[in-house]
């Protein structure tokens, strides 16, 4: 479901679209163009066969000059320390686009986690939170969840930085469970911002979602709450995927019965007509939901996709070559510096609230999330307006003039 092709040069391209509209130096370019630090680990787990297996994993730390960074860990196969590198670097755009005080991490193990049993899983979570205690804390490093990962693996991380420091910090993790510090939204936060710069966007171009017709890739958190909240506002679910398959109906899913469906079954096919998953992204429809992983609409298929607007509801969904031939067909792309900017607002929330020992009822953090979001887009928006360019590159050009001017006045230290 997921091309190769996430690379440092792409993102510099596209940066560098930006440059015109930023008033950047090379000084604060050059922290840009290279992550504060990059550590690998490896991770000798024991086996619940008694055996010894040592996995690969790794932390990018891109920046700090807004504040501590922040960014999800992953646990997926393939996962490479030049991928956490791109990640982190588009998580300290992504906060600095929120106008948050917090730099971009990511951080990663290369495993496949459907192949570990859960005993193995808590045994190679430990062991990875253990490797970077002297590195993470609430004012250094935090840690998020990612693709692979969820509140227990959360709570199992913040376990072990308190077992190892003799400190309960419970602001180094965010995600947890709410019983451990956690916020209300946490899971929702993503899907939510996706569905309402969406919305926003259209109305911007005066396009309405009533009877908008809607694709979601990749039917998890993101893709289902993005799909629930389009969905009360008038718009036509048509399709959606997940890893086993994909179903389809010109009049618009039933996602209450949906979800019924996918919680007894355990996947989305066979509930009205079935698809490929690859069939989702290449439907016509008004907006296609890219809620799976970077790399869904690359090289090789951007010219199978007929969706007016394409939605990237997580991070680097479309390919940088892909977008060019993308926007060239007149195709708009709500990038996910906006689209899934939820989840660092969400993750900055709780953080916020660990640290104060104060917590907001939940439609208080929903209220928080929203204003946010909305404040994150007018800037954008505005940025667009004035730029007069596309809302990707306004979105670059708002994050780098932020980031220049904090790192200006923190200056060079000798």
């Amino acid at each position: 479901m997921r091309a190769s092709g996430l690379n440092w040069q792409g993102l510099m391209e596209q940066l560098q679209q930006a440059l015109p509209y930023c008033e950047v130096t090379d000084q604060s370019l050059a922290y840009f163009k290279y992550p504060k630090r990059t550590v690998s680990v490896n991770l000798p787990v024991r086996m619940d066969d008694g055996s010894i297996r040592v996995f690969k994993g790794y932390r990018t730390v891109h920046s700090t000059s807004r504040g501590p960074s922040m960014g999800g860990v992953r646990l997926r196969s393939g996962v490479s320390a030049h991928e956490c590198e791109v990640l982190a670097a588009i998580m300290t755009l992504k906060a600095a686009v929120a106008d948050l005080p917090l730099g971009g991490a990511k951080g990663g193990v290369d495993v496949d986690p459907t192949t570990l049993t859960p005993h193995e899983l808590e045994g190679l979570t430990r062991r990875y939170t253990s490797e970077l205690v002297e590195l993470i804390g609430h004012n250094e490093d935090i840690l998020a969840p990612d693709v692979g990962t969820d509140a227990q693996t959360m709570a199992w991380m913040l376990d072990t930085y308190t077992e190892n420091t003799g400190t309960t910090s419970n602001g180094v993790v965010v995600g947890k469970p709410i019983p451990l510090g956690g916020s209300y939204g946490s899971k929702d936060a993503r899907g939510r911002s996706a569905a309402l710069v969406t919305a926003r966007v259209l109305e911007a171009a005066g396009e309405s979602l009533e009877r908008a017709r809607v694709a979601v890739y990749g039917f998890g958190d993101v893709g289902r709450k993005a799909a629930e909240t389009l969905a009360t506002q008038g718009a036509l679910v048509v399709a959606v995927s997940d890893q086993d398959g994909a179903t389809f109906a010109s009049s618009g899913l039933d996602l209450d019965a949906l979800a019924a469906w996918r919680e007894e079954k355990g996947t989305v096919a066979g509930f009205a007509t079935d698809i490929t998953p690859e069939e989702v992204t290449e439907l016509d429809v008004d907006a296609l939901m890219l809620a799976y992983d970077y790399g869904t609409i690359h090289a090789g298929n951007a010219h199978t996709i007929r969706a007016r607007y394409v939605v990237e509801a997580t991070n680097r969904a479309v390919l940088p070559e892909a977008e060019r031939f993308l926007t060239g067909g007149g195709v708009k792309v709500i990038p996910d510096l906006i689209a899934s900017i939820g989840g660092v607002i969400v993750n900055y929330l709780e953080w916020v609230q660990d640290a104060s020992n104060f917590f907001w009822m939940e439609e208080e953090i929903l209220a928080a999330i929203d204003m946010r979001v909305n404040a994150a887009l007018d800037a954008v928006l505005a940025t667009q307006r004035t730029c007069q360019t596309d809302l990707r590159t306004a979105a670059y050009a708002l994050a780098l003039n932020r980031l220049h001017s904090a790192t200006v006045m923190r200056g060079v230290y000798p």
